[in-house]
């Protein structure tokens, strides 16, 4: 029992989701095969009529902040094509205590494919923040994966100056580890993006991988793109090719008139997902 003189605090509730969703390649197309979903991780599907499959990820909490733990996994079928997005831009908020934490795990079978395009993330100002990307793809699989972030609104006069933020890359394919990377910013965010060796004050920046044999036609055209503002390579990895880009902008405005046609010029027939509009 609480004494009357004493205040009784809730303890602050939390974000927990979870959402899983496999598909196969059947009678000559994708189709779902499992769907799972738990607390606020929904996955929505839009009708189309040819592959790729599309999923919509949706956050339904609005955001995510200091304790909050979200994760998705997408099983994609040999031969199958699924293309992953959300329904809107994913803000990580000022974190009173402990970390938002997401975690993606990706599988893609043999000859099946996967473009993970989730639409930025808003990082705000004192927020702390972790992501985790898993992606294994079997011999002969493809993928195009995107991650961007703006720290920061402009638009709003708000800046993310202090915080902390790690994204964790593991690609593998056929057993074989063929792409690395971890990215930690923090605490003094705004001074580090300042450095000329970092971004120059640019608060807005992606990252985007491709495995496919077809990378190396894709070059040129991906630098003509991207422009001075980034840069692209390309090597070959385990039978295919790996084309590695990072992209810096002023804004999340200015960075996405980029990355519109460069995804539209790396996913091919797929082209941009449907809810991407600038």
């Amino acid at each position: 029992m609480i004494g009357q003189d004493l205040t009784f605090v809730p303890p602050a509730q939390r974000v927990a989701g979870t959402a899983r969703l496999a598909c196969e390649k059947d009678g000559g197309r994708t189709r779902l095969r499992r769907l799972y979903q738990d607390g606020s991780a929904k996955i929505r599907m839009p009708a189309v009529s040819a592959d790729p499959l599309e999923a919509v990820l949706i956050n339904t909490a609005g955001g995510l902040t200091g304790g909050d733990r979200l994760g998705w996994q997408v099983d994609v079928g040999a031969g199958a094509c699924a293309s992953i997005t959300t329904q809107a831009c994913e803000k990580i908020y000022r974190a009173a205590s402990d970390r938002a934490e997401v975690r993606v795990k990706l599988t893609v079978g043999a000859g099946g494919r996967i473009a993970w395009l989730p639409q930025e993330t808003i990082v705000f100002d004192r927020s702390a923040f972790a992501r985790r990307l898993d992606l294994e793809l079997a011999a002969g699989a493809e993928a195009l994966v995107l991650e961007a972030t703006v720290f920061g609104r402009l638009a709003m006069g708000e800046r993310a100056a202090h915080g902390a933020f790690h994204d964790r890359w593991r690609v593998s394919q056929d057993g074989a580890l063929v792409h690395a990377e971890d990215f930690r910013i923090g605490p003094d965010i705004a001074a580090i993006l300042g450095g000329s060796a970092v971004a120059g004050g640019a608060i807005a920046m992606a990252t985007v991988l491709m495995i496919s044999p077809r990378v190396e036609a894709l070059l040129d055209p991906a630098r003509d793109i991207i422009g001075g503002q980034g840069d692209a390579s390309v090597w070959s990895v385990k039978k295919s090719g790996k084309l590695l880009a990072r992209l810096f902008a002023e804004d999340g405005y200015q960075l996405r008139k980029r990355l519109v046609p460069l995804v539209e010029l790396l996913n091919g027939r797929a082209g941009l997902p449907k809810l991407w509009s600038l």
